[in-house]
């Protein structure tokens, strides 16, 4: 194999940056022409394209996706060089990952426990709907999304959702609101409850499980965020119905107690990916013995 160009990849870079090759060239006083040449030489080199186009716009392909990834750890480490002869660079992988906003942060800390602190990883976080998050997964923006109802799948979209954990969900509220706690019909009678919005598999579950006992809880909260649920749930606006690893450090300190499990009811999380031919590897590693 001839020997690396740099010069081809940081044409290639800037015009990944820029998203546009005419901006690219003028910015370089070079003719389109030049740069474009650049381009088709490195993607020779490599074996792959590296844009696609799409209309006007020049979108990356997943190898140029890593290609990126690539350059701007090679021309970081290159202006760190230039910076300090008393620091040696680290090459450092990034992983992006994407997960709903309304998900437990508690369970997005426990999936990235593995890779958290690490020097030679770089995490890029996003947040977002649904929809949002699944969009960027397809363009290659994304290299997993946290989500705890898994997409559908088709030969357009090719999804795969890895179940990770199965969360039980329970009842849960302040000392003094479950003070003269009795059995669960009781307190689903007398306490008001903090629930999350229609739309989601706890609030499906819970809704057919009162149903079928013939109880109609008072709601003191319809809430699409988790974190704002656990908010609730400590200044004792009523007993929150969700999973125990969202409010895992209340019920350690004794701030929050776990009243009753919910028969039947659970919270699943997956992580998402897309079928790529060229997964990243530290994802493989923070996916390896979690599915289940």
């Amino acid at each position: 194999m001839s020997e690396f160009n740099y010069h081809h990849l940081r044409y290639f870079w800037a015009v990944a940056h820029d998203g546009n090759l005419t901006r690219t060239a003028e910015r370089l006083n070079l003719s389109q022409s030049a740069v474009s040449v650049q381009i088709k030489q490195l993607e020779a080199h490599f074996g792959h394209a590296l844009f696609e186009r799409r209309g006007r716009q020049l979108v990356l392909t997943e190898a140029g996706r890593i290609a990126l990834d690539h350059a701007d750890a090679i021309f970081a480490a290159g202006r760190e060089l230039v910076g300090t002869l008393q620091e040696k660079g680290r090459s450092r992988q990034a992983i992006r990952i994407g997960a709903l906003a309304t998900l437990s942060r508690n369970f997005q800390m426990e999936f990235l426990r593995p890779i958290v602190g690490r020097l030679d990883v770089e995490m890029i976080l996003r947040s977002g709907t649904s929809a949002d998050l699944l969009q960027s997964l397809e363009a290659l923006n994304l290299d997993a999304v946290l989500i705890n109802q898994p997409p559908s799948r088709d030969a357009v979209t090719p999804f795969v959702s890895h179940r990770l954990s199965e969360q039980p969900v329970s009842l849960v509220g302040t000392p003094e609101r479950l003070e003269d706690r009795g059995d669960l019909v009781d307190l689903l009678g007398t306490q008001p409850v903090i629930l999350p919005t229609a739309e989601t598999g706890i609030r499906i579950g819970f809704d057919a499980w009162t149903d079928r006992l013939g109880i109609r809880p008072q709601i003191a909260a319809e809430v699409d965020d988790m974190a704002m649920m656990r908010l609730l749930a400590r200044e004792g606006v009523g007993l929150a119905v969700l999973p125990p690893i969202v409010v895992q450090d209340e019920l350690a300190s004794g701030r929050l107690i776990e009243a009753e499990r919910l028969p039947s009811i659970g919270e699943t999380f997956y992580a998402v990916t897309i079928t790529r031919r060229f997964p990243n590897p530290i994802l493989t590693e923070l996916l390896e013995g979690r599915a289940i």
